[in-house]
């Protein structure tokens, strides 16, 4: 289907999505596409029940509602496109409700935990990248993508700052902490003195032991390997880091709109997930500190006390 390439070619030329991003819009649209074919129906002339059909469908792959939900949103996109540049004259997604989720709150770390990954002894260059690379996440509060994706140019050492490209190629600045600039001083000292640099990669901030740029798959095992040596009994990802990142400003009384900035959501809402945690956090500070908290608590305890005190 053509209008399936071309709806990728401006997603990728003109919207600029990553990578992945785009790889799931394409296997999205892969689903949609097969199941058109296998009904031999028109994609411009879907009724409810033709919908429903699809959708049903889904759910029997055993997909969740929000694997669902993305890619609905998907063709809705998809036929956004289409009529934008008169392809097509309907959307037959438009008024299509989204399936209700769970409510989903990230996991992070906490402060003791980031302490341990922060005071592992590094021994050579190569364990010194592998701490840089946690350090500079949990610093920035940048996505794995746009970190492996720096150049050294990027870098303004002076100020203690980092250009950084995120989705739809808009570019943000991210800030790095003291124990960063420590690491990276002294990571890049000890990266002038490598030779088996490639020139494709010569200027790429994180390197892997062949002289390429490191990878997605290369930056995830590395973080992986840091929580086995600090015996974290947790299933950590770079994405945590992001999280912890968020999640820790906002604990120490960052404004929210500073938080998206730094992270660089285009929505606040998207932002917003982290102030339930902050929020779970401030109730149970409650329920431990006030005594009418601690009352509601312990219903049956506090009773018999107060029949032993002559209260009832």
């Amino acid at each position: 289907m053509k209008a399936i390439t071309d709806f990728l070619t401006y997603l990728k030329s003109v919207k600029q999505l990553a990578a992945n991003t785009l790889a799931s819009y394409q296997r999205d649209l892969e689903v949609y596409k097969s199941f058109l074919e296998a009904k031999r129906l028109d994609e411009d002339q879907l009724d409810m029940q033709a919908l429903r059909l699809f959708i049903s469908g889904l759910a029997k792959k055993n997909l969740s509602a929000r694997s669902i939900n993305r890619i609905l949103s998907c063709l809705r996109g998809y036929y956004r496109f289409k009529i934008r540049y008169g392809l097509s004259q309907l959307n037959p997604f438009a008024g299509f409700r989204l399936l209700k989720t769970d409510k989903w709150l990230p996991q992070f770390l906490v402060e003791d935990e980031i302490r341990q990954l922060a005071g592992l002894t590094v021994h050579n260059f190569w364990e010194l990248r592998d701490q840089m690379l946690f350090e500079f996440l949990y610093s920035t509060g940048c996505r794995i993508s746009e970190v492996i994706a720096l150049n050294i140019s990027d870098l303004d050492l002076k100020n203690g700052s980092v250009r950084v490209k995120g989705k739809g190629n808009k570019e943000r600045v991210a800030y790095l902490g003291c124990k960063a600039r420590e690491l990276l001083q002294a990571y890049l000292q000890g990266r002038k003195g490598l030779t088996a640099l490639k020139d494709e990669d010569a200027q790429a901030l994180f390197i892997n032991q062949r002289g390429l740029r490191l990878s997605d798959r290369g930056a995830r095992l590395i973080i992986a390997r840091l929580v086995r040596k600090a015996f974290l009994a947790k299933n950590i990802s770079p994405h945590t880091l992001r999280h912890t990142f968020a999640t820790h400003l906002l604990n120490h009384g960052a404004d929210l709109r500073v938080v998206q900035e730094l992270l660089g959501h285009a929505h606040l809402s998207t932002t917003q997930v982290y102030t339930h945690l902050n929020v779970e956090r401030l109730k149970r500070i409650y329920q431990k500190a006030h005594p009418h908290a601690i009352l509601q608590q312990e219903p049956e305890k506090n009773k018999i006390r107060e029949e032993e005190d002559g209260f009832i």
